[in-house]
C-alpha cells in the first residue's frame, strides 16, 4: 500500500490538502458555461476524533459554495446540545509528491478553524480510506491509502 511519512509538527498531524467544488457541481457549472473555480491547497490536521471532515468557512466561500444541508453536531464545548452544522459538497485530494488521494463528491462541515492555524480537520469519513499510524516516541506520522 502506497504510503506517506511526515513530521509531526507542533500542532500536530498535519498535512497539505487541496479543496475544489465537488465534481458534479464543476460539470454543472461547466455545462452551463460557466467557470470552474481553481482548487484551494490548505492545512488539514488529521483528526481521529471529527466523524466527518470540517473545512474553514473562509475557504468554502472563495470557492463560492452554498451549504447544501445541515447536520446536529455535537463537539466537546457543546456538551449534550448539539449544534446545527453547515454541510457542503466538494472534492478533497490528499496531496504528496509521491501519492494522491481524490475523493470528487463528499461532504464536509463548516467550522471555524484558521484561528488554529489550519483550514480544516480530517475526519474519519476520509480515514477510513486510509491507514493512519501515529508514532509520537519518533515525531512522525504515517498515512497509507
Amino acid at each position: 500500500m502506497p504510503h506517506l511519512t511526515i513530521q509531526i509538527s507542533p500542532g500536530g498531524p498535519i498535512l497539505d490538502i487541496q479543496v475544489g467544488v465537488s465534481q458534479a457541481r464543476a460539470q454543472a457549472l461547466q455545462r452551463a458555461g460557466r467557470t470552474v473555480p481553481n482548487p484551494i491547497q490548505i492545512r488539514g490536521l488529521v483528526d481521529t476524533g471529527a466523524s466527518c471532515t470540517c473545512i474553514d468557512p473562509a475557504v468554502l466561500q472563495s470557492l463560492g459554495l452554498s451549504p447544501t444541508g445541515l447536520v446536529p453536531m455535537h463537539t466537546p464545548s457543546t456538551g449534550n446540545q448539539p449544534h446545527n452544522m453547515n454541510l457542503y459538497d466538494v472534492s478533497l485530494i490528499l496531496m504528496h509528491p509521491a501519492l494522491t488521494l481524490s475523493l470528487g463528491n463528499m461532504a464536509v462541515g463548516e467550522s471555524q478553524l484558521s484561528i488554529q492555524g489550519i483550514q480544516a480537520l480530517i475526519g474519519r469519513d476520509v480515514l477510513r480510506r486510509c491507514l493512519l499510524v501515529y508514532d509520537g516516541q519518533t515525531g512522525i506520522f504515517t498515512l497509507a491509502f
